[in-house]
């Protein structure tokens, strides 16, 4: 039941009805079942992953705040007969106790999520290095069909769980409400990766109709339907027959494909995120941004912070601050401040915890060489421009350069752009090998005589095309600006008269309907994360 179908606007329609038709204690089972009639609407077998999931993580959660109320009671009853030694062990104990439990739900999520999509992978890995050392023995491998969304909503409950172990929040004692929070349809398959203490509340509290929820709701659909249809499917069209042997094309053509990745992947994945952000707001339901104008970024650190911003908040809060925070990073911060510098020693632990965090964020998109190198790739990046810092602003100072000036802004914006999608060889190639066969042939056969012999209009799609991708990038481009700039773009054309925001509105739909792309609706790119 994809997005852009008629079914999900049919399935979206009755239960919009049906969820402010009933009392408000009940709406937020309309929800429910609503996500799991859209969850099996793709596999039934796959719903047994997501219970999993839910379960356990429910059950250990219940456990955790137990284990900890129970604590509580214990001290407060005899805080006048227990000395702080005693009080301090029993503390520790309890600690060790809740962790076990944490680190339990940890591993049976994060255990299954490896095992359905990284074994194969581990597998493989483990035969070539059997057959590197001569060693005839072989492992069998084996499948699962992965389930859609499992990366997304096993991050999601493990960010409940980790935050129910740090005391965050009490822990949700009803089961059913905690699935609908796992399962929430619009966010299953591409998130975003939401929290539990800010998604709960208008997920469970039944929300009031509102005329301009439903209004701001389609509007946020139809933008991304914009982007999805007119933009990505066309432009991936293109990538396609680019890419479809690393060989075939080189030079300019290289160029273009990879720009034209760019667009598409940027607005297949945002389109994707706005569809679903717009569905839930129908509903009243308020969801994290995940995306900012990543393209507006002026390093690759920014890029990342603007770019799928939920997967970056998540690493941030659950691997960044443990790990930079933890006793052995303090103890290499303190030695090499002594040995290397107060800057270096400052940063070279938090240096570090970067690449950690970016090899898992490649490992995050999937069991492959091409995306630990994608990951590696910006986690270097980063860590390298931090390390770097102080000599980047004395090369400035002695060349005069004002990192004020909006030139130099603009050349660190376009400096970023490249950088990224260098990047995203990594991302769009079939292999790491075929990545490096990608790049090398962008430089073999340059040549920009390729622009204006024809050749680009054997590449799937026609004049018109290129010119409807160009238009829609220079419309996203001055609404990105807009936005950059602080405009709400809904509220401003919500202010007009009725016949110009009507207009408007109509025009929009009418663009859709005319130059939407009908060579076959492709399927969202992150659609199997």
């Amino acid at each position: 039941m994809s997005f852009t179908t008629t079914v999900y606007f049919v399935f979206l329609l009755i239960g919009l009805v049906f969820y402010y038709l009933i009392p408000k204690n009940y709406r937020w089972t309309v929800l429910l079942v609503m996500s799991y009639i859209y969850y099996l609407s793709y596999r039934l077998k796959a719903v047994v992953f997501i219970l999993f999931t839910t379960i356990t993580v429910y059950l250990l959660g219940i456990m955790l705040e137990r284990i900890q109320n129970g604590a509580d009671a214990y001290l407060a009853q005899n805080k006048q007969v227990l000395s702080r030694e005693e009080k301090k062990s029993y503390k520790n104990k309890i600690k060790h106790k809740k962790r076990i439990y944490l680190v339990i739900a940890l591993l049976l999520n994060f255990g299954m999520l490896a095992a359905i999509k990284y074994s194969g992978f581990a597998i493989s890995g483990v035969n070539h290095i059997l057959r590197a050392v001569g060693t005839q023995k072989q492992f069998s491998l084996f499948t699962i069909a992965a389930p859609i969304g499992i990366s997304f909503f096993t991050f999601q409950a493990m960010s409940y769980i980790i935050d129910i172990y740090q005391g965050k929040y009490a822990c949700e004692k009803n089961f059913f409400k905690f699935a609908l929070f796992v399962s929430f349809f619009p966010q299953i398959m591409q998130g975003p990766i939401g929290r539990y203490n800010r998604l709960a509340p208008t997920l469970f509290e039944g929300n009031s109709y509102s005329l301009q929820n439903i209004q701001f709701g389609i509007q946020r659909i139809g933008w991304g339907i914009f982007k999805k249809l007119i933009m990505a499917d066309r432009a991936g069209v293109f990538v396609n027959a680019a890419f479809a042997d690393s060989n075939q094309f080189h030079g300019m053509i290289r160029i273009i494909g990879l720009l034209m990745y760019s667009v598409q992947l940027y607005m297949d994945f945002s389109g994707g995120i706005d569809i679903v952000i717009g569905t839930a707001q129908m509903f009243g339901i308020k969801m994290d941004e995940n995306f900012r104008q990543p393209y507006f970024s002026k390093s690759i650190g920014e890029f990342w912070r603007r770019w799928h911003i939920t997967l970056g908040a998540w690493m941030k809060d659950y691997i960044f601050y443990p790990m930079s925070l933890s006793k052995g990073m303090n103890k290499i911060s303190k030695w090499g401040r002594k040995h290397i510098g107060n800057f270096i020693g400052r940063t070279l632990p938090i240096c570090f915890v970067n690449i950690v965090i970016f090899f898992v964020v490649g490992i995050w998109h999937g069991a492959s060489w091409k995306y630990i190198v994608y990951g590696l790739y910006n986690g270097f990046i980063i860590a390298f421009s931090n390390l770097m810092e102080p000599v980047y602003k004395k090369m400035a100072a002695k060349c005069h350069i004002n990192t004020n000036s909006r030139g130099w802004k603009v050349w660190q914006i376009i400096r970023t752009f490249i950088l990224v999608n260098i990047g995203w060889y990594f991302d769009m190639a079939g292999s790491f090998k075929d990545a490096l066969i990608m790049m090398k042939y962008t430089v073999v056969g340059f040549s920009p005589s390729l622009l204006f012999d024809g050749s680009l209009l054997r590449i799937g799609i026609e004049v018109r095309d290129y010119w409807i991708i160009l238009i829609g990038c220079i419309v996203v481009f001055v609404i990105s600006l807009l936005k950059e700039k602080g405009v709400s773009i809904r509220e401003s054309i919500a202010n007009k008269n009725i016949v110009i925001r009507w207009g408007i509105w109509y025009v929009f739909i009418l663009l859709i309907i005319i130059f939407g792309y009908t060579g076959g609706v492709q399927a969202f790119l992150y659609a199997n994360f």
